[in-house]
This record gives C-alpha cells, structure tokens and sequence, in this order.
C-alpha cells in the first residue's frame, strides 16, 4: 500500500501560531494534546455515529421526556466543563476563548450547550435573586448530567428556547403565554427550536401581560418532580448530529421571570451576543481544522511526480485557506478580549458566512478521499452551514448591525478607532464606503458589512498577524488581486511562510 496520507493524530491542536499570538499557556497545550489524540478524535466520531434518541415514555407509559446519548458524547461534556470551556468569568474571556476554540476541533455539536450554559449568565444577571443562587453552580467545572433539582446538582447545563414555528427569527410575533402565580409565573406554548433540550434550565420568551418577557424555566422542580415542559420530537438536521435540538411545548409550565416584564428581547440579547461570540470561534476552529486536514494530506501525497503541496497550484490553493482561516482566528480573539458589539455582529455575518466555502474548499483538497465519510471531511462540511443560521442567518445579522450603527453611533467611532491608520489600503477601503456608514440603504446590507468585516480583519491582521499572512489578505481582499474562488492569489503571495504556519507538526 503506498502513496497513503497517514492519520493526523499525536499532534497538539494548540499549535496554531495566529492562536498563539493571543493565549499560550500550558493548559491549553494540555488540552490540545487531547485534542489532537487519537482517542478524542474516535470519541468525537462515534458521538456523530450514534446520535441522540428521544424517548417520550417508559416502558409503563409514563411520560419522561428523556434524551439518551453515545457514552462518548459525555466524555466530551466532561472534558469541555471541566477545563471551564462553559464558564463566564469576568476577565477570563480570552483565555476561554481559546480553550473553546481549540476542543471544538475534536467535535462541534458539544459546543452548543457549552455555549449556551457561557452565555447564559450575562442575561440572568438582570435578575440579581436568580444569579446568586444559579450563578455558581452555571459556573462550575462539574458535569453532573441527570434529571434533579437544579440547585441540588454539583453543576449547571443551560439552554434556550426562543423561536416558534410561525415566527422564526421575529421573536417579537412569539404566541406562548406567562400567567403570574405564587412564586413565579407559568407558559404555555410551542418552540420550534430549542437548543439542548437536555439541559438543566432554559432561557426562554413568552408575552405575558406587559409584553415579551425573558423567564428561567427549569427541567425539574425544586421538590423533584418534573416540570411540564414536553419534548415532542428531535430534529432530523444536515450536521450538528451529536446534539439534540428539539421541539418543545409548555403546558403550565413554571417559570421565573428575568429582567422586567415587556423587555424580553433586551434581556436576552445578552445571551445573543455571547453566542454570537461562539459562533465566530465555532467557524474559525472549522477553518482551521479543515486548513490543517488539506495541508497534510498535500504534504504526504504525491500526484504528477511530486508531492501535492510543492505544486504550484495547490500551494496557492493552501495559501488562501490559510489567509482565511488566519483571519478568522485573529478577529475572533479579538472579539473575546474586547467584546464590541458592532464588530460582533460585522463579523458573525462575514465569518460565518465564509466558513461553508471554506469547508467545500479544504475538502477539495483531499480529492475523492475527502468525499469519503473516513476522512471526517463531510462532517466538517455538514456542519459549516450551522453558525451562519444560529442565532440569526444572514439578512438578520447584517441589519442588525444596520440598527447597531443607527441606535448606537458611538459603535461606529469604535469601529473606525480600531482600524483607521494601520494601513494605506485599510484607509483606502474605508474611504470607499464613504457616507454607507451613515445611511445604509437595506438592500445594501449585506454589500457594506462585507466590506466592514474585510476593513476590521485586514487591520487586525496588520496589528496581531504574521506579515506574510496580512500582505496578502489586504492585496486579495481588500486590493482586488484576487479572483472568485479560493486559490487565485498573485504570484507576488509569499505562499512559502503562509503555508508553513498551516502544516501541522506531528
């Protein structure tokens, strides 16, 4: 048997040098080692292999609305908890970030509950009561999976369950209904889509009577019963086959109230933008870990009399996936430390946007051995599509920053303060949007954020990146030296210092 690329494992998923610019320290080291074993990596397929089941009843008809998962789906929480990849620690984003970054290598579906339950505190601190007690145990690094009392448990599983069928993304046209009682309130209603139907408690909106409410519904009540929260049934999506999303109904289902009654959306929008955050390191650990796959394999095959990666063009090819990856990551870490919310929305749209074409790219790149499930390549591609629809798909994200720039001028002067002056052909761009920063006609959303997302990358690139790496980024993206598909970079590209930092050392 020859002319076979060797299994990528027994490398350390840390080492990625536009990573380490950010954060490098000996845990994450750590966790990259696992990351990059052969063991995690079989965990992370048999949890894909084998999927959630729902079941509704026992054996004797009761109902008990469990979901039952591969064993190697809870190895996986457990390590993500346990390194705090969930927790919202005032200071420690950046190094969070990294650590979320790099374990969602092994495998994304996971993320999405670690997210969530990293997401959740932001918004619960609105209802300062509800914080001190569920706060701490939201935070700690214990994976106690199981049907109980939330603040019985060692640790805290957080999810969210916002849209419906007949609204979607316009939470606003939400139907399910919060009544007041003794204690608290309860809703009644469908969700259409709930992320981590199995955690422990859920931020979630209902229109009670002043309005579109945010509420804390836990799974179980504090006497141990089970809360009347129903699942009806899994949904059947194109990746993301690891986790469970489902549809969902309240049947007085008990419930307390965060934040004032009628401001729902303000609330939970805490929750949005830290998601949002994740969803950018989701995308950027997809791009990396399809760069790295596409760089060893043309390191160890050989077509046309020589190896892949010294053909000229692949190694163009490599190059581009590699300039793109290395921005995402970049502008990412960027994000975690300094949290803007403009440049949040500007790049959830761009970011994510990129990662599907990226995915089918790196595929290529192993020819009809990357169309092949043992590759792990249509996993990767399956999944690339999700974080651009999370927490709202393009035209969503892209108006939202429209409204972020007309409610929140001073979003505007961050934005222009973190890239004006880094570089001629960063000014130059930012010259050509001209008065769209002001006044965006809608049908132009998408066009001007691009162009934002570009600006903001190419100038962080200039600041945190490699040289090489930011040279030919600002002359293809923001020059217009490039062509449509992913490896038409100029000649003048120094593909040999960009393709380096992309080949993994094992």
């Amino acid at each position: 048997m020859t002319n076979q690329v060797p299994p990528l494992s027994g490398h350390d998923v840390a080492d990625d040098p536009a990573l380490l610019s950010w954060v490098d320290d000996a845990e994450l080291h750590a966790l990259g080692r696992l990351a990059g074993s052969r063991e995690w990596q079989e965990h992370g397929r048999l949890a894909n292999a084998f999927p959630p089941v729902l079941h509704t009843h026992d054996r004797y008809g009761n109902r008990i609305d469990e979901v039952e998962f591969h064993p190697a789906w809870h190895e996986l929480m457990n390590v993500a908890v346990s390194h705090g990849l969930h927790a919202y620690v005032d200071g420690g984003h950046l190094e969070r970030a990294a650590r979320f970054y790099v374990w969602s290598q092994v495998e994304a579906g996971h993320g999405c509950p670690i997210s969530m339950t990293y997401a959740s505190v932001p918004a619960l601190r609105v209802a300062p009561e509800l914080a001190e007690s569920y706060e701490p145990l939201l935070t700690a690094r214990n994976y106690d999976f199981g049907l109980g009392a939330p603040l019985s448990k060692q640790g805290l599983i957080a999810g969210m369950s916002m849209t419906e069928k007949q609204g979607g993304s316009d939470v606003r046209a939400n139907t399910t209904v919060a009544r007041a009682v003794q204690d608290g309130y309860v809703l009644t209603g469908h969700k259409w889509f709930t992320s981590a139907p199995m955690s422990d408690v859920f931020l979630t909106l209902a229109q009670a009577p002043g309005g579109l409410t945010c509420f804390l519904v836990p799974r179980v009540l504090p006497d141990g019963t089970r809360n009347r929260f129903f699942l009806q049934r899994l949904k059947d999506k194109l990746g993301n086959k690891s986790n469970a999303s489902a549809e969902i109904e309240y049947d007085e289902a008990f419930a307390h109230r965060v934040g004032d009654e009628g401001r729902g959306v303000r609330t939970i929008i805490e929750m949005v933008n830290m998601t949002r955050l994740d969803c950018i390191l989701g995308t950027a650990a997809g791009m990396r870990l399809g760069l790295r796959q596409a760089a060893h394999h043309a390191a160890h095959r050989k077509a046309f009399g020589s190896y892949l990666i010294d053909q000229p063009a692949m190694r163009n090819v490599l190059a581009d996936l590699a300039i793109e990856s290395e921005a995402a990551t970049t502008t990412a870490m960027w994000l975690a430390e300094h949290r803007p919310r403009l440049g949040l929305a500007i790049t959830k749209y761009w970011v994510c946007k990129r990662g599907p074409v990226h995915a089918a790219e790196a595929l290529e790149c192993l020819g009809g051995n990357g169309y092949i499930e043992d590759s792990g390549m249509p996993r990767l591609f399956r999944e690339s599509p999700l974080m651009s629809i999370w927490e709202g798909s393009g035209n969503v994200a892209a108006l939202d920053v429209l409204r972020a720039m007309k409610k929140e001028p001073e979003s505007v002067q961050e934005f222009l303060a973190a890239v004006t002056g880094v570089d001629q052909r960063v000014d130059r761009a930012l010259n050509e949007l001209g008065t769209a920063l002001s006044d965006v006609d809608e049908s132009q959303a998408r066009r001007v954020v691009e162009k934002m997302a570009l600006i903001l990358q190419g100038a962080l690139l200039v600041k945190h990146g490699h040289p090489a790496v930011a040279d030919a980024f600002l002359g293809s993206r923001l020059g217009g030296d490039w062509g449509v598909a992913f490896g038409t970079l100029p000649r003048s590209t120094d593909f040999a210092s960009i393709i380096d930092r992309a080949v993994p050392k094992l």
